[in-house]
């Protein structure tokens, strides 16, 4: 397997875009005409024929009447339906639903299996530059799907946690109280661990990052990491071993499972 590093929007929001600008300038239509029409910003719309935003029904269908296109902007729209997962990721997401064991530390929220609708909702909406709606709804909706995976009891999950990011709120106190609760049923399943890492261990080799280790079908081993640039998968085995003897010390240095619901529920007791 080789590497994955890919931050590029969705090939066809470029190639959406690409041809939205093609007809435009065929037709003699001012990217400041079309975006008057259309109703959106100028920025808006440079955007979208950049590719870097998702071009919308709106100006599709704006820029197929204003530049004759007779139908063939229109026609794309079939291809522009929302992601469900972001571009770089995606990769990751076929080898999640299938691997036999999961190991995930995440300094900066909770895991995505763990989170609650309310808790999705949150992070995505904190999104720069932002999800649009429909976009927006896909993901959750995706988000939510995935969970369904910690209930085939033959695969396993390990989480590591930071008290930190338990004791951030996110919402309102009903919807904290709801996602701390979630963590305490999901913890009871006997095909997950959950630990909790203190805030007063200081400084340990989970801070460099979030961390995922999957295990294939084959017994092959896979590790996963993001960053505000993109994600990358790979399989190299030296890389591979090196983020395993991490993953192994973040574990040493957190709380047992005991421990780590104990913690959860001294949080729930103190709202």
């Amino acid at each position: 397997m080789t590497t994955l590093e890919n931050s590029q929007p969705p090939v066809q929001w470029r190639y959406c875009g690409n041809q939205t600008k093609r007809w435009r300038t065929r037709a003699g239509v001012s990217r400041e005409e079309l975006a008057t029409e259309a109703g959106y910003a100028y920025d808006t719309v440079k955007m979208m024929e950049q590719g870097r935003r998702r071009p919308t029904p709106r100006l599709l269908q704006v820029a197929d009447e204003m530049c004759d296109a007779q139908g063939l902007l229109v026609a794309a729209l079939g291809y522009l339906q929302p992601e469900k997962f972001a571009s770089y990721s995606q990769e990751y997401m076929l080898y999640e639903a299938e691997a036999v064991a999961l190991s995930f530390y995440q300094p900066h929220y909770i895991p995505g299996l763990l989170q609650t609708d309310e808790y999705v909702r949150a992070v995505l909406a904190a999104f720069v530059p932002p999800l649009d709606a429909e976009t927006l709804e896909e993901r959750v909706k995706a988000r939510l799907e995935r969970q369904v995976l910690l209930a085939i009891g033959s695969r396993s999950f390990s989480f590591v946690v930071e008290e930190a990011v338990l004791r951030r709120r996110f919402s309102s106190e009903e919807a904290h109280e709801r996602q701390l609760r979630r963590l305490l049923d999901v913890a009871e399943q006997r095909n997950v661990t959950l630990h909790v890492m203190p805030s007063d261990r200081g400084l340990h080799p989970g801070l460099r990052g979030p961390l995922v280790i999957l295990e294939t079908p084959e017994h092959e081993h896979l590790v996963y990491a993001e960053s505000q640039a993109g994600g990358v998968l790979y399989a190299d085995a030296e890389r591979v071993n090196i983020a395993m003897r991490r993953r192994d010390m973040i574990a040493g240095e957190a709380l047992c499972p005991g421990d780590s619901v104990r913690l959860i529920t001294k949080l729930l007791e103190e709202r």
